[in-house]
């Protein structure tokens, strides 16, 4: 808790320029859309956030290799984006986010696009990259049992504001808004 306050006190006194190093050092995002240049291979794309903190090109693959080989695609290093299936792609993503070692890790709905098995392969992933690299992450998502499953500490907004936060299971055992309450009603059960 305290960590993150601090994280937030820290980008709002920035200028610009430093706050955008910062962010690009320490913040990784994993986007519903895999967002992945495609004219570039899986080693070469997550690469790239490496290249522009200034990493020479040698150290950025070595770098990208071996998170490459974390999330399951040592075998995929030189699959252009069209190669890969929805799933792999969302994994090269991930790594993309992680191979700078960050703080934080961003995912807004990274698991929307993907059929059912793969959201919970992507999901399993990043639980076991959670416990293993003792990231940080700031979930986005409309899916309760993704939430159940992944968050310790949950904030429910509703028209940009949050409504209602607290520990999981206090927030879903016991919601206390009525748009939680019609989160909670829609999930199939």
């Amino acid at each position: 808790d305290g960590e993150c306050l601090v994280f937030q006190q820290d980008l709002r006194s920035m200028g610009q320029t430093k706050k955008t190093r910062y962010r690009g050092q320490n913040v990784g995002f994993v986007f519903q859309a895999y967002n992945l240049l495609p004219t570039l291979t899986a080693l070469e794309n997550v690469s790239v956030p490496l290249l522009i903190l200034g990493f020479h090109r040698t150290e950025a693959q070595s770098r990208a290799k071996d998170i490459l080989k974390q999330v399951g695609l040592e075998d995929r290093l030189y699959s252009l984006p069209a190669q890969l299936s929805g799933g792999q792609q969302q994994r090269v993503a991930i790594a993309r986010a992680l191979v700078h070692s960050p703080r934080l890790v961003v995912c807004d709905e990274p698991t929307s696009a993907l059929d059912v098995s793969v959201q919970a392969q992507i999901l399993n992933l990043l639980k076991g990259l959670q416990d293993e690299l003792g990231l940080a992450y700031l979930f986005i998502t409309h899916n309760m049992s993704v939430v159940e499953y992944l968050a310790y500490e949950v904030a429910v907004m509703y028209l940009g504001r949050i409504v209602e936060q607290g520990a999981v299971d206090e927030v879903l055992g016991s919601p206390k808004h009525p748009y939680t309450q019609a989160l909670l009603s829609a999930v199939p059960v």
